[in-house]
This record gives C-alpha cells, sequence and structure tokens, in this order.
C-alpha cells in the first residue's frame, strides 16, 4: 500500500521544532497505523546570515539580534525551557552556540539516503540545545554522523556537493511559496497543516483525518479490475 508522507519544515536551531517532534511522535505512537506514516524533514533557517561566533552565547546573541537586554533574553529563553518540560526535553542554553544550520540541514539530507533523518534530527537538537555542541563545526556533525553508523567519508564530500546545498535551498523556497513563516510545520499528505509545537492531541485528530482520507485515495486508484479479452505488447492478443 505505501506509506503516507508527513512533512516536516524545521530548523535545528528552534527550540519548538524539538518541542514539536516529541509531541508529534507522542501523537504517532498512539496511532494504529504508524508503520504506514512516512516523515520527510525539511529545511528551514531562521537566521540564515548567522555568523557563528563559538565565544558568543545565546544572550548575547538575542541582546544583537533582538535589540533586547540580558533580562529579557532569559526571559525569552525560560519559556521555552518551560515549554520543553512538558515534552520531557531539558533545554540549556546557557551552554546553547549560536550557529549557522546549513551544514546541520545538509546532513540532515545526506542521513535521508539512509532513511535515517528522523534519528539525526533529533540528535542535533539534542546537541544544539542540550549538549552544548556546535552544530556548524563539520567535526562535529561528522561526529554525530558516525555515532548513528554513517559513512563520515561520503559526508565530508557531501559538504563541498552543491546539490546538497540546493537541496537546502530547495526547501526554504517551496516553504516561501507555502507561505511558511514559522517552524515547525506539520504538512499532511499535502492537504493539511499542522504550524507549531501543538498538544500531541491535536497531531493525532490530523493524523487519523488525513490518513482515512489517503487510504481511501489509495484505494480508489486500486480499484478492482475484471478481466476480458485483449492485446498486450507482453503477450499479444488473448
Amino acid at each position: 500500500m505505501g506509506q503516507m508522507v508527513v512533512e516536516v519544515w524545521s530548523d535545528v536551531a528552534c527550540p519548538y521544532c524539538f518541542i514539536g517532534k516529541k509531541k508529534f511522535e507522542k501523537a504517532l505512537r498512539q496511532f494504529p497505523g504508524n508503520d504506514k506514516i512516512k516523515i520527510l524533514w525539511k529545511s528551514f533557517q531562521l537566521s540564515p546570515d548567522l555568523k557563528t561566533d563559538p565565544a558568543k552565547n545565546m544572550y548575547e546573541y538575542l541582546c544583537e539580534s533582538k535589540g533586547i537586554n540580558v533580562e529579557e533574553a532569559k526571559e525569552m529563553t525560560y519559556f521555552a525551557e518551560e515549554a520543553a518540560r512538558t515534552a520531557d526535553i531539558e533545554l540549556n542554553f546557557d551552554k546553547v552556540i549560536p550557529a549557522n544550520t546549513l551544514n546541520a540541514h545538509i546532513l540532515i539530507h545526506f542521513a535521508g539516503q539512509y532513511n535515517m533523518q528522523n534519528e539525526i534530527t533529533d540528535k542535533l537538537f539534542r546537541a544544539h540545545f542540550s549538549e552544548g555542541r556546535n552544530i556548524d563545526d563539520k567535526a562535529v556533525l561528522k561526529d554525530i554522523a558516525s555515532e548513528s553508523g554513517l559513512d563520515t567519508a561520503r559526508l565530508d564530500k557531501a559538504f563541498n556537493d552543491d546539490n546538497f546545498t540546493d537541496k537546502v535551498r530547495e526547501d526554504i523556497y517551496e516553504a516561501s511559496q507555502m507561505a511558511i513563516r514559522s517552524v515547525p510545520f506539520f504538512v499532511f499528505n499535502r492537504k493539511y497543516a499542522v504550524s507549531g509545537a501543538q498538544d500531541p492531541v491535536v497531531f493525532l485528530r490530523t493524523l487519523e483525518k488525513s490518513f482515512a482520507e489517503w487510504e481511501s485515495e489509495v484505494a480508489a486508484e486500486k480499484a478492482e479490475i475484471i478481466q476480458g479479452p485483449g492485446c498486450s505488447a507482453e503477450k499479444g492478443c488473448m
């Protein structure tokens, strides 16, 4: 029968994308047809022009980019940390290194060749938000890939392959064409969308509705054929 596709536009630097991933996965575990769901992670960059500086912490970055003071920056991260706890995630903004996410997205696309996007995306979120690792550092990214058994020599080539950079750009362009302005953004069978780190029940209901329609579409495509006399290129006329 195949699988119904759920596309997720996300950025590794987005704490609510990490939270949304966990809430969606909770809903998916409750969904009886979860083996018939294929998840595709799509690239989105909240700060494509960000220059990675490992010496700069998240609060300094927020102060500079948002024009706020340190107290306001810490208040912003506090709300994200509280939201993360509802999804059993620990965020540690004291350790986060503000980083450009292009290379991280290249790794996610690379992992897609091995059907390992979901696992790699999870490791990248944890590396960035919990472990304080620099997700723009290719050595760090190769370590993450190696931990999952991916070929780091091939990944090294992918970092210098314009085709992978183009895949990231294509996702971002597609998001703009679909008027996606914020992430996470979940698209179910190209018919329904859920924006933000919603409660698992929202994801579950959307899964149930979209999957029921998808099953009906597949069944219609595979309508029973009553065979009769005819001709074919392979067997001739019979």
